[in-house]
């Protein structure tokens, strides 16, 4: 079958499967937050805060050297695989030792050392999973890794609210419930890789590691990036302020579900595009793709008191206002997050990490002037700029490495500027709501447009197909 449209195909079932057990997570929230008390539920998110912030050091995130190592060692990728999945142990193992020597980061973090543990152990065979199906998407399959997704994801919902239920310790229900089922699959995912790649060579730790530490900073400057406003506006304004601000910012960035899920299509795609020096193809679907992006975002905007409303009820209301920017920050994320393949796929980690920790200073400085003057509001417009910054940092970027046309910056910009006219025309209308009714009437008009012309994309990928352009 044509690449492209194998390419076409995966990436449509990536990212249906993706979003839909990625919002699992929203539908029981709604659960655990019965159950649990109060206590119960702020350790299991101070558990997952420590998590995702540990998942960054000790898996050293090898998977992101696929989109150039997938070239570099076309003829054994199994085994560059293997190799990455060996070194993710050891370093899990290190850390290990390292997290149970003493108690210094059972104190720091709150988390008890059983727990400490057990994410170690869950970071031991995540990465299994994460480079499988990585090695999937890059072979353009994906009835395996969609399978795995779903089992992974329902079973993690299903088995965490049975063990809540029956244990006596409800938050090492929640805990184990959320680890076994990625360590089960992961145990045999793993014995998988290790036939099909069969022995180690540390030359492949050469070619990942100077690929992949400068990755963590950036990852780690990211984390900040997102987590900083809600710390501040704790610190700053109380914790009620921030139980208004982070509804609303998490109702506002539901879109930022899809960016992974559409990346991960996208990434393995463009990798081959780019291996080809095929960049007027890159130009034509990529557009698209932004387009289809900015069209979804617009529609977060302007359903945003519907989307609060039902997520928050009444007494969250006055937070609709965060919604627009934090919208718009999706956008940017989204972006940059396109500049940001290039650079991976060109091997050039330092400058993303160098862009990320730029960024959240920026953010940082700005929290600390506006939200002591203006409130919660002002963190989701330092957010905003942040992720403007990210996006501007890149574009340079790319333009120095001399793959500026890999997408077309005029066709970005447009974008920007559009995007930040709508999000300030937008929010006037939620104080206007039979004018903002008509404009979702105009919104659903287009989308039927669409829809009408969804096989456009399709015609494209055919007419490659038999030759055309």
């Amino acid at each position: 079958m044509n690449n492209n449209i194998k390419a076409l195909k995966s990436g449509v079932w990536y990212t249906i499967a993706s979003f839909a057990t990625k919002s699992i997570g929203f539908i029981t929230t709604p659960i655990f937050t019965r159950i649990l008390t109060h206590e119960e539920f702020g350790l299991y998110n101070n558990y997952t805060s420590w998590l995702s912030i540990l998942t960054i050091f000790v898996t050293l995130n090898l998977e992101s050297t696929f989109i150039s190592a997938r070239y570099d060692y076309e003829n054994r990728f199994d085994s560059y695989i293997f190799s990455s999945l060996v070194l993710s142990t050891l370093s899990a193992a290190f850390w290990f030792i390292l997290l149970n020597f003493g108690n210094f980061f059972e104190r720091i973090s709150g988390v008890d050392k059983k727990y400490i543990n057990c994410m170690v152990v869950y970071l031991i065979f995540l990465p299994a999973i994460n480079m499988f199906q990585a090695r999937e998407r890059y072979y353009f399959k994906y009835k395996m890794s969609v399978l795995i997704s779903t089992v992974v994801s329902v079973g993690t919902a299903l088995l965490s609210v049975v063990l809540v239920v029956f244990f006596e310790n409800k938050l090492s229900g929640r805990i184990l419930g959320s680890a076994i089922p990625t360590v089960f699959i992961g145990i045999i995912i793993y014995i998988y890789i290790w036939k099909q790649g069969k022995r180690v060579n540390l030359d492949d730790w050469k070619y990942a590691l100077p690929i992949c530490v400068p990755y963590i900073p950036h990852l780690l400057s990211l984390t900040i990036l997102n987590s900083m406003d809600r710390i501040m506006i704790t610190n700053i304004c109380g914790s009620e302020e921030n139980a208004l601000y982070s509804l609303a910012y998490t109702c506002g960035s539901m879109i930022t579900i899809l960016i992974g899920s559409m990346n991960s299509a996208f990434a393995p795609w463009l990798g081959e595009m780019l291996s080809e020096n095929k960049l007027k193809e890159i130009q034509v679907v990529s557009k698209k793709y932004i387009s289809a992006f900015f069209y979804l975002a617009i529609g977060i905007m302007l359903f945003a008191p519907e989307i609060l409303l039902l997520f928050g009820g009444k007494s969250y209301m006055e937070a609709i206002y965060v919604m627009t920017p934090v919208s718009m920050g999706c956008v940017c994320q989204f972006l940059y997050t396109l500049f940001v393949n290039v650079e991976q796929f060109k091997k050039k980690t330092i400058g993303m990490a160098c862009a990320s920790i730029t960024a959240a200073v920026i953010n940082f400085i700005l929290n600390w002037i506006f939200i002591p003057k203006f409130g919660y509001l002002a963190a989701a417009y330092t957010t905003l700029v942040g992720y403007l910054c990210l996006l501007l940092i890149h574009m340079f970027l790319v333009k120095r490495i001399k793959l500026n046309n890999v997408y077309s910056y005029k066709f970005v910009r447009e974008v920007v500027i559009l995007g930040i006219a709508a999000m300030v025309i937008i929010k006037l209308l939620y104080s206007l709501a039979i004018l903002r009714y008509i404009f979702i009437g105009l919104y659903g008009g287009t989308f039927i447009i669409i829809l009408r012309n969804s096989s456009e994309i399709k015609g494209y990928f055919n007419r490659k197909k038999r030759g055309g352009f």
